[in-house]
């Protein structure tokens, strides 16, 4: 699942009019770069939610089969949260774990990785797996404590010496039963929901040292279309 229905609210004017996933750098908008690599990683039915301006989303990516994957949507009026828009659109995600990746991130991240830790995740009885890159700039004290491939509490994390504490990098896998009892419709964090899980040790992680950027500013667009137009620059994410 693609998460796209965000407002945008900190790249206004740009999201005005376009949303926030259409918006390109490199050459392409940032949702597409992740529909290729899912695509080159095997995975070809995807998800995508959306609200605002969520038409020109369909409009722009279609069915899929340009990219040679299969895309339904699953819309949003108004926007429900991470977790409530997950919930929305599990009659589109069948009954095995799922992952889901935020539209507004762009990464390097190999994707054939999920498949290796969804089935790890059924193995180990887990309810999610967290992707977990090092704090940038913006938001220097992380989300979360990753100890030997666990994520924990940061509080508890910082008592051992082979823990890291780390920010969420928008990329998990999940069960379908952690997001079964939001009602349909009902807007919904996600952030509850994963502390609730790893209170109970059921969350797994990783720490992914990659290329990774939040493009939550107009700036920071500007800043990645820079780098991924440069001529020794070949990006693959």
């Amino acid at each position: 699942m693609l998460l796209a229905a965000g407002r945008g609210e900190r790249m206004r004017p740009l999201t005005d009019r376009t949303p926030k996933p259409l918006l390109q750098a490199g050459g392409k908008p940032l949702i597409v770069w992740h529909i290729e690599n899912l695509a080159r990683a095997g995975i070809s039915d995807l998800v995508i939610n959306h609200a605002h301006l969520g038409q020109q989303i369909e409009a722009s990516l279609g069915d899929g089969r340009k990219f040679k994957v299969r895309i339904r949507y699953s819309p949003e009026n108004p926007a429900l949260e991470t977790a409530g828009g997950i919930a929305n659109a599990l009659p589109l995600l069948g009954d095995a774990p799922f992952a889901v990746i935020n539209s507004d991130i762009y990464c390097d991240y190999d994707f054939a990785q999920l498949l290796v830790h969804a089935a790890a995740l059924i193995k180990r009885g887990d309810a999610a797996h967290l992707v977990l890159v090092d704090n940038p700039p913006q938001h220097p004290n992380g989300d979360f404590g990753l100890s030997d491939g666990r994520v924990t509490k940061p509080a508890t994390s910082v008592l051992s010496p082979r823990s890291s504490i780390l920010t969420f990098s928008g990329i998990g896998i999940y069960l379908p039963s952690l997001f079964a009892h939001i009602p349909h419709g009902s807007a919904a964090p996600l952030a509850p929901l994963l502390r609730a899980q790893i209170a109970q040790n059921k969350v797994s992680g990783e720490h992914y040292v990659g290329r990774w950027v939040d493009v939550g500013t107009s700036q920071r667009l500007e800043q990645l279309d820079k780098e991924l137009r440069q001529p020794h620059n070949t990006p693959h994410a």
